[in-house]
């Protein structure tokens, strides 16, 4: 697969409402195509010569990494510009550092908070802007958690997705949309008042028929191809963990929650990091504080055959690759 589908060339990549199901599944062809190269190490220089422009209001481990990764292997130049290293929106407005860095740079990803600010940089940089993450929508998550279940399970069409969790937050946004274009029968499960906006449902629906929003689990998990979590206190909200600890305990999947898909090759996706043990400074605070060991999921369920959130954590750089290839090289 060397030649890149026309219609994404020069595109901005911040929402996968803004994609049609052929287009998504391009890039998840081209994805498998570039992870292929990469393992047999043939070289994919589509990008030679670019420099791309790394803008993080928020930390990240894999969104970092994988654009890092990703622009060097294509031959690009990444540079990073962290939150302490320009003025965006302090000094500067988004609008006139869109202006600047666009005339100095050939792409830039964003991950940060508003979803506007993506949106102004795409409106006003002149060059492709592609969204690492922000408060509506985690489209790079969700193309490798694509690719990932493609892998696993052999294809995406009426795929049963079951999102447990915090229903509102950017990543069950992007699931519950982005599943819905491939065809995914995709269902979100979370307590009433974290359900996703209206709007975000609406979205869905109008791509697809198969989208159900509840609070029961034993509706939502019967069948179940997929069960994905995420953390139930996003970056940002770190006053709220007693309330969502009491609202989401119930959500947490555990084996039981496993064995109720009736799925014995039910696999397990999360976007991490996640808090399945005491590793870590906040499930150590966490168990100090709430006397929780686990949270969104136990480490049994983490560490079993199910889980496949490693192999989603690697895929976020071959997809990344593939948003960036399309929409900016030179692959003719």
């Amino acid at each position: 697969m060397e030649k890149t589908n026309s219609s994404l060339k020069g595109r901005s990549f911040l929402a996968e409402i803004d994609f049609k199901e052929e287009e998504l599944l391009y890039l998840l062809d081209l994805a498998a195509d570039l992870k292929d190269k990469k393992k047999n190490g043939i070289p994919h220089r589509y990008l030679e010569g670019k420099n791309i422009a790394l803008l993080f209001e928020k930390t990240s481990t894999r969104t970092r990494c994988a654009f890092t990764v990703a622009c060097t292997d294509l031959g690009a130049h990444p540079e990073y510009l962290g939150k302490g290293d320009i003025q965006l929106g302090k000094k500067e407005s988004v609008e006139d550092t869109a202006k600047v860095l666009g005339r100095m740079f050939d792409g830039i990803e964003f991950r940060g908070f508003a979803h506007k600010t993506v949106e102004s940089l795409a409106e006003h940089s002149g060059v492709p802007v592609w969204n690492g993450l922000t408060d509506m929508w985690h489209p790079t998550q969700t193309l490798a958690d694509l690719l990932t279940i493609q892998e696993h399970i052999g294809h995406l069409r009426n795929v049963k997705l079951v999102y447990v969790g915090d229903g509102r937050n950017n990543v069950a946004n992007s699931l519950l949309v982005g599943g819905s274009i491939v065809g995914m029968d995709v269902r979100i499960c979370a307590p009433k008042s974290l359900w996703p906006a209206q709007e975000v449902i609406y979205l869905a629906k109008k791509c697809s028929d198969q989208v159900m929003v509840t609070s029961s689990i034993e509706e939502a998990v019967a069948g179940a191809d997929v069960i994905y979590t995420d953390v139930w206190v996003s970056m940002g909200e770190e006053d709220k963990f007693a309330e969502r600890i009491e609202l989401l305990s119930p959500y947490q999947v555990n084996m039981q929650m496993i064995k109720e898909t009736g799925n014995k090759d039910v696999i397990f996706l999360h976007c991490l990091p996640a808090f399945h043990d005491l590793e870590t400074t906040y499930g150590k605070e966490t168990y100090e504080k709430h006397g929780l060991r686990e949270m969104e999921v136990t480490d049994e369920v983490f560490r079993s055959k199910h889980s496949k959130v490693f192999d989603q954590a690697e895929n976020r750089m071959h997809t990344i690759k593939a948003v960036l290839a399309a929409t900016l090289g030179n692959m003719e």
